[in-house]
């Protein structure tokens, strides 16, 4: 009865054996089948298309014209108009300095001048008749010549007398006041241009060759609540040594309340731009650790290949170099192709019109 017993286990463990091994070979040889048959995987054509690079630096609205205004020479003030915060026309009269003292000097030469010309008019009728020499009438008129040259003089100083506004612009606040004592230090007040605007600002040294005369930036204030533009005027001739950026200037036209002279800008440029690149999606590039690569397909077939890659976004990225237009990248299953992996596109994509 134990020997029955023995012998049916016996057969029970080895018909378990036998059953465990047939499953495994079936397992096997379906696995080998899966493995045999080509991967499914998506694709993407190579497109040109117009890509550029968005960069936003910070930069400064300044006034187009700045003046601090000074006196070119000491005197009291005798007269004060300056309107602060109000725009005056170019030759306004800002401030008058004391100036009797010259225009007295002034006076006396014109009486001085009238008499000279009399005594060369005279003189001249003497010489006709041989009455005088030709040295004395000539020294007459040397005194003539003098004395013109004398009042010129006096009224330049009259002029300096007067302070006047160089351009249209506004007035700054003014520092002085009536009977105040100038010396030429002094600052009286500042003029402003407020019909133009500069935007100053500096882009990394990468970009300077993107950016010229005529160039046109669009810019954005703090609190503003639209974009501005500005025209790029001149370009510093040098880039900076410490920071590696270019120092740019652009003109501001437009006149709006957003735009207050020393108030911050954003200031967005479109740099890089190329309107036949060949753009990729990101997940195709395979980072390798001396290069880029993409899969290429080839008929059923697959071929690694070595690119260079320049502007991305968050779903593109530009190939410089290594792809043609008409190209197909495998952009799916990318971990589990191996070189010469047969393969099958279930799915090909384009880029958006």
């Amino acid at each position: 009865m134990q020997l029955v017993r023995i012998f049916t286990v016996s057969l029970i463990i080895t018909g378990v054996t036998f059953s465990g091994c047939e499953s495994k070979k079936g397992a096997a040889s379906g696995a080998a089948r899966r493995q045999s048959g080509p991967l499914t995987v998506d694709g993407f054509v190579v497109q040109k298309s117009a890509v550029s690079e968005d960069v936003e630096v910070p930069g400064t609205l300044l006034p187009a014209e700045e003046t601090q205004i000074r006196a070119e020479v000491s005197g009291r003030i005798i007269q004060l108009n300056l309107p602060e915060g109000t725009v005056v026309p170019k030759g306004f009269l800002l401030v008058k300095l004391f100036d009797q003292d010259l225009q007295a000097a002034l006076r006396k030469l014109q009486v001085q001048l009238e008499i000279a010309i009399k005594t060369v008019q005279r003189q001249k009728e003497l010489l006709a008749i041989n009455g005088i020499s030709q040295q004395d009438f000539d020294l007459s008129a040397l005194n003539v010549d003098n004395l013109k040259a004398d009042i010129q003089t006096t009224r330049i100083s009259i002029s300096k007398t007067e302070i006047r506004a160089p351009y249209e612009g506004q007035i700054g606040l003014k520092s002085v006041s009536l009977g105040a004592y100038l010396s030429p230090t002094d600052i009286i007040t500042s003029l402003r241009e407020v019909r133009q605007l500069k935007l100053e600002f500096s882009v990394p040294e990468k970009y300077a060759k993107n950016i010229a005369k005529g160039y046109i930036v669009k810019f954005t204030v703090d609190g503003g609540k639209k974009p501005h533009n500005a025209i790029v005027i001149a370009t510093e001739g040098n880039v900076e040594a410490n920071t590696r950026t270019l120092k740019i200037r652009a003109l501001v036209s437009e006149k709006d309340s957003e735009l207050v002279p020393g108030i911050f800008a954003k200031v967005n440029l479109q740099l890089g731009q190329d309107t036949v690149a060949l753009m990729v999606p990101t997940q195709a590039i395979i980072p390798q650790a001396r290069n880029k690569q993409v899969i290429l397909l080839r008929k059923d077939s697959v071929l690694f290949t070595v690119v260079e890659t320049g502007i991305r976004d968050s779903a593109y990225v530009q190939v410089v170099q290594g792809l043609h237009a008409g190209d197909t990248v495998i952009t799916t299953g990318l971990m589990a192709i191996r070189p010469n992996s047969k393969i099958k596109i279930v799915k090909v994509k384009r880029l958006p019109k």
